[in-house]
C-alpha cells in the first residue's frame, strides 16, 4: 500500500464495504498569502510635540489634524494631556464658523443630504469639515465609519474634510470628544463645521449643545407627519428640512411643511426670537439645496444681530465646563478599587434582598467621600 493508498483510505467511503467507490484526498489547499510578496513594515509615524501639532493645523494640515483629533478621542492619560495643550492652542485660533448640527429618523437622508448641501458649499468657496458620528455596537463596542464612502461628491472636494468618528458609548451616540474636535477644525480654517448623529435620541439634546444651527432632516409620507412632536425634537430645531421632495412625493412634502409650519406656531417662541423655518428639497436631485442654506444664514444674521448667538456659545461653553467635572468626577469614583470591591458586596446584598438599592447606594457615597 502506498501513501497515497493510506490517505484514501482514511475516507470510510473507501472500505471494502463500498466497493467501486474512491475518494481521493484532493488537492492541498494553496496558501492564502503570496509566499514570494515582499512585504515591508510600515514606519511608525513620527511623535510630534504639542508646537509641532498647532503648527501644522494652523497651516491646514489634514494629516496632523487626523492625528490630533485621534489624540482627543483617546482615553490613554499621555494622549489627553497632549491633546489638551494642543486645544488650548488652538482656541485662540477657533470660533469663527457656523455649526450645524443636522440629525433626523434613520433614513431620512442625512448622509446624501450632506453630501448635496456640502457640495453646494465647498463650490461656493466654503471650507468645511464634516464630523460625522457612527453609532458603535453595544455588543463588539465597533463602528463601521463607512460614512464618508456615502459622501461621494464631498469626498473629492478639496476644500471638505470628512471626518467620522465612533460613538463610544457615549451620550446617545454624539461622541464625548466631538466639541473638541470642532475647536481643532476651526483652528485649521474651516468656516463652516457640520455635526451628524446617528438619529433621534438623547444624542441631540448634547449636539444641540455644540451648534449654533440645529436642523432636523424629516420625510413626507411616512405615517403620521407630526409624531416627532411627541419626542420633544422639534422643540430644539432652529429649522426643518422635508427631503426626498421628489418623483411622486411632490405632493406629500409639500403638504408636510404645511403641516409643520402649522404646527411650530403652536410652540412657545424660542429664545433665539425666531420661529424655525420649515423647507421642501431633495438632497438626491439638487433641489432647494440653496434654500436650506439660505434659512441656515438667515438665523445667525438674526441671532448675531440680537445678541442671542454669542449668549448661545457662551451658555455652551458653561455647560461642557460642568459636564467635563462631572466625568471626571464619575471616572474618579469608578476607578476607586475599594469602591469597585464594594459595589460588588453591595450588588450581591442587593440581590440577596439584604438591603435596598438605595441604602446600598448611600453606603458605597458614604465609604468614597471618607476616602477624598
Amino acid at each position: 500500500m502506498t501513501p497515497n493508498d493510506s490517505k484514501d483510505m482514511e475516507h470510510p467511503e473507501n472500505s471494502e464495504e463500498y466497493k467501486g467507490l474512491a475518494v481521493n484526498s484532493g488537492v492541498k489547499e494553496a496558501p492564502i498569502m503570496n509566499p514570494y510578496l515582499n512585504i515591508k513594515k510600515r514606519p511608525k509615524a513620527k511623535e510630534l510635540s504639542v508646537d509641532e501639532y498647532v503648527e501644522g493645523i494652523l497651516a491646514g494640515n489634514r494629516t496632523i489634524l487626523s492625528r490630533a483629533i485621534t489624540l482627543a478621542e483617546s482615553n490613554l492619560t499621555e494622549h489627553q494631556e497632549i491633546a489638551q495643550n494642543v486645544i488650548e492652542k488652538c482656541l485662540p485660533h477657533a470660533g469663527k464658523s457656523i455649526r450645524v448640527g443636522i440629525t433626523g429618523v434613520p433614513g431620512a437622508g442625512k448622509s446624501t443630504f450632506i453630501d448635496a448641501l456640502g457640495t453646494y458649499l465647498c463650490k461656493d468657496s466654503h471650507k468645511l469639515a464634516v464630523l460625522a458620528i457612527d453609532p458603535s455596537s453595544e455588543k463588539t463596542k465597533g463602528s463601521i465609519l463607512g460614512d464618508k464612502t456615502r459622501m461621494e461628491e464631498l469626498s473629492l472636494e478639496k476644500n471638505a474634510f470628512i471626518r467620522p468618528s465612533p460613538s463610544a458609548g457615549s451620550l446617545g451616540g454624539v461622541a464625548r470628544k466631538t466639541r473638541e474636535s470642532i475647536v481643532l477644525c476651526e483652528a485649521a480654517g474651516f468656516d463652516t463645521i457640520f455635526v451628524e448623529t446617528v438619529g433621534v435620541g438623547q444624542s441631540e439634546t448634547a449636539m444641540h449643545s455644540m451648534v449654533d444651527f440645529f436642523l432636523l432632516i424629516q420625510l413626507a409620507g411616512t405615517g403620521d407627519e407630526l409624531q416627532g412632536i411627541k419626542r420633544g425634537i422639534m422643540e430644539m430645531a432652529d429649522g426643518i428640512a422635508i427631503n426626498k421632495c421628489d418623483g411622486n412625493n411632490i405632493e406629500k412634502a409639500q403638504l408636510a411643511q404645511r403641516q409643520f409650519q402649522n404646527a411650530l406656531h403652536l410652540f412657545p417662541m424660542p429664545e433665539s426670537g425666531q420661529t424655525p423655518s420649515v423647507v421642501t428639497c431633495s438632497a438626491y436631485e439638487k433641489f432647494h439645496i440653496e434654500e436650506v442654506w439660505k434659512m441656515v444664514e438667515n438665523y445667525v444674521a438674526f441671532t448675531t444681530k440680537n445678541g442671542y448667538f454669542e449668549y448661545k456659545r457662551n451658555q455652551q461653553s458653561k455647560y461642557w465646563m460642568y459636564e467635563t467635572i462631572n466625568e471626571h468626577l464619575k471616572n474618579h469614583f469608578y476607578h476607586n478599587t475599594e469602591i469597585e470591591k464594594l459595589l460588588t458586596e453591595m450588588e450581591d446584598k442587593v440581590n440577596r434582598n439584604e438591603i435596598t438599592s438605595f441604602v446600598a447606594a448611600w453606603k458605597v457615597l458614604d465609604k468614597y467621600f471618607e476616602k477624598i
